[in-house]
């Protein structure tokens, strides 16, 4: 039986039609006044996204390579930092930071918790030595999305850095508002864009902390992308992903056609659906089920099902692709992601092969539960009777531009 690939993870994501064609257009030499507005354009559109009136770095990378620039560009050897960790990539954090010979103070929190601002509070007060403080915005090893303003607001005496690769776009994120000195993240997510390009958000705080690191730096030296980007024709400090760079601006000028509280409202309820129709097949959540949890769900199998062999089945017979769990949810649970070019029937479709592959494995599962429990659901919000609010906008942006 023919069965449709559906992308279900929480990144890379799928493309819409729109930012697949811009991929393809023609190679350019990025050193051109015509490259140079574009890549201006997807700069500016960044710090919009961000909420920053801070300079923004574009880097050719993943968001764990962005990150690694942070590190690089802001501390000294045995500088202590504070790192929020109740996740993989908080531990990540953890580990790249020892890495560079930091000397790393934890604030942890099991897994599928979320962070508690008060206990960063605390241990920033405890330890006067601390320099700075990082927390992961949406957490993809488990769903969470981390109070960020309380977090800025806990650790607001130290240099604070966030780490949102699956949070931007998805998730509200106030840079400025909430008192964030370096904001990271990629594309390959909620942003709907190809994998290859990572970018940040840096403070003046942050650029004055920049001017004292002694920790070594060549490829993501700060100072380097910032003086390309001053030059006569702005440009990244090496060779950039050009064609990523130029599906990004697609799909950041498909992004505000929707509008941000459109795209967050869009994302919330996709997150509330998820959570339903896992619920709804007999599912534990693992993924609080609060609205600011909106990019990713996760929820543990039955007893006596291995994760992993759900997902394999999920794919092998629905061409349906979610993830497992890892670290010590590894086989424990399944993560269904749900940002960026996902709409409510591709959640719903996610659902029922879930379902259908559980009841296969041996676990009691009823038919249809869980997706009645999200059409249900979908059917007494007003988004279940709108159109595709992106490609409207999209296309009404499109004919007043023709029309002018």
């Amino acid at each position: 039986m023919l069965s449709k690939h559906r992308l279900m993870v929480p990144g890379p994501t799928p493309l819409p039609p729109a930012v697949t064609a811009a991929a393809t257009r023609p190679m350019e030499d990025e050193r051109t006044v015509r490259f140079a507005a574009l890549f201006t354009r997807v700069v500016d559109n960044l710090r919009r996204l961000i909420r920053t009136e801070n300079e923004v770095l574009v880097f050719t990378s993943s968001t764990t390579g962005a990150f690694e620039s942070a590190v690089q560009n802001l501390f000294s050897p045995g500088d202590r930092v504070l790192v929020a960790n109740n996740g993989a990539f908080g531990q990540r954090w953890v580990e790249m930071s020892r890495a560079y010979g930091l000397e790393v103070v934890e604030v942890r929190a099991p897994w599928g918790e979320e962070i508690d601002p008060a206990r960063v509070a605390a241990a920033l007060a405890a330890d006067p030595g601390i320099t700075a403080a990082m927390c992961v915005h949406c957490e993809t090893s488990t769903g969470v999305v981390n109070d960020i303003q309380g977090f800025g607001e806990a650790a607001a005496g130290v240099l604070t850095l966030v780490d949102s690769a699956s949070g931007l776009g998805a998730c509200d994120l106030r840079a400025d508002e909430w008192g964030l000195d370096v904001v990271v993240s990629g594309g390959q997510k909620a942003l709907m864009t190809p994998p290859g390009v990572a970018f940040l958000s840096v403070s003046d705080r942050a650029w004055e902390r920049h001017a004292e690191a002694r920790l070594p730096r060549y490829y993501f030296d700060w100072g380097a992308a910032r003086d390309a980007y001053a030059a006569a024709i702005p440009r990244t400090s090496w060779t950039p992903a050009i064609g990523v760079l130029v599906a990004l601006d697609a799909a950041l000028e498909q992004l505000f056609a929707e509008g941000l509280d459109a795209v967050f409202d869009r994302h919330r309820t996709l997150g509330r659906l998820a959570r339903s129709g896992l619920r709804g097949a007999g599912l534990e959540l693992l993924t609080p089920a609060q609205d600011r949890h909106a990019s990713v769900t996760a929820a543990y199998v039955p007893d006596g099902i291995d994760a992993d062999q759900l997902v394999d089945l999920v794919a092998e017979r629905y061409g349906v692709q979610i993830v497992g769990g890892s670290g010590p949810l590894a086989g424990r649970i399944i993560r269904l992601g749900h940002c960026g070019y996902i709409d409510a029937l591709d959640v719903i479709s996610a659902i029922a092969a879930v379902e259908l592959s559980l009841r296969e494995l041996g676990a009691p599962v009823q038919p249809g539960a869980g997706t009645v429990s999200a059409m249900q659901l979908l059917s007494s919000t007003t988004e279940a009777r709108t159109p595709n609010g992106a490609l409207i906008a999209l296309a009404a942006g499109l004919e007043r531009e023709y029309q002018s």
